[in-house]
């Protein structure tokens, strides 16, 4: 049977050499997703807490359901950590590998699962900004962390890679700013859930919309200037803003567009 598998040291000595499809799934843990074929826990062994993503085989039926709504399902952990590697060589904050795997052939049947060591202390980016509800940052914060999101959006973007989730949920740092309300040049920012993550030569330009798109509209809560946007832009375009309004002031409508209607469907979704 075809078989893949890495495991880091640590786990290796820990499992001792047990069948570690049959060990993964039925780890016990903290229950964030159980259902189509993939679990999501977090587990703790020996002191060290890890992220668990096991794939049971989502079966023929989901498989074509989902070509039928022209959605490319998701069969197999490969997606995600091969993404990981692929973000630790381009320097993007993401999570570390401690173990992935994948057996079998048939698409619906095949087992696979990744671990990363859990990302402690720190807070999603959806929280800090409702935290700045009420807790403004002062420029030099907002300015910074702007910067990061474009920067890191823009290497992701050009190495061909759309995250297809692109949320501020899935952003992550250091929980001290909860106390602090500072963010510094040096403090990290990690993007994670990656499993819908796709690689191409060139990331075309409807997918590039779709994410930022998704990126702007979860920011909603935040009070953005248009000076904030333009910071964004110029950042991620790596242009100045007269080059911008000369060349890519259509995609920046797509954009805006594209978290109009995402906020649109929320507001119904949350109307009372």
């Amino acid at each position: 049977m075809k078989q893949t598998v890495y495991i880091r040291k640590d786990l290796e000595t820990a499992w001792q050499n047990q069948d570690c499809f049959d060990l993964l799934a039925k780890q016990q843990g903290d229950i964030y997703r159980d259902k189509e074929g993939r679990r999501t826990l977090r587990f703790t062994l020996n002191g060290h807490s890890y992220f668990l993503k096991y794939h049971a085989g989502v079966g023929w039926g989901e498989i074509v359901k989902n070509l039928l709504q022209f959605r490319l399902p998701i069969i197999s952990a490969k997606n995600e950590w091969q993404a990981i590697q692929r973000f630790h060589q381009l320097g993007i904050g993401t999570m570390t590998l401690a173990a992935y795997g994948e057996r079998g052939s048939n698409p619906a049947k095949r087992h696979s699962f990744v671990v990363t060591d859990d990302l402690v202390n720190t807070m999603s980016l959806e929280d800090l900004g409702k935290q700045w509800r009420y807790n403004r940052p002062d420029f030099q914060t907002k300015q910074i962390l702007i910067e990061k999101l474009a920067t890191m959006s823009r290497a992701m973007h050009q190495a061909g890679i759309n995250h297809r989730d692109y949320y501020l949920c899935h952003f992550l740092l250091t929980d001290t700013f909860a106390d602090t309300n500072v963010i510094e040049a040096d403090t990290a920012v990690f993007l994670i859930d990656l499993h819908r993550a796709q690689q191409r030569r060139k990331v075309p330009r409807r997918w590039l919309v779709k994410d930022l798109g998704s990126l702007y509209f979860s920011a909603h809560e935040v009070e953005l200037t248009q000076r904030d946007l333009y910071r964004f832009m110029k950042t991620y375009s790596d242009k100045s803003l007269r080059k911008i309004v000369e060349q890519d002031l259509a995609f920046w409508r797509k954009v805006e567009q594209r978290a109009q209607v995402l906020f649109a469907k929320w507001q119904g979704q949350n109307a009372s």
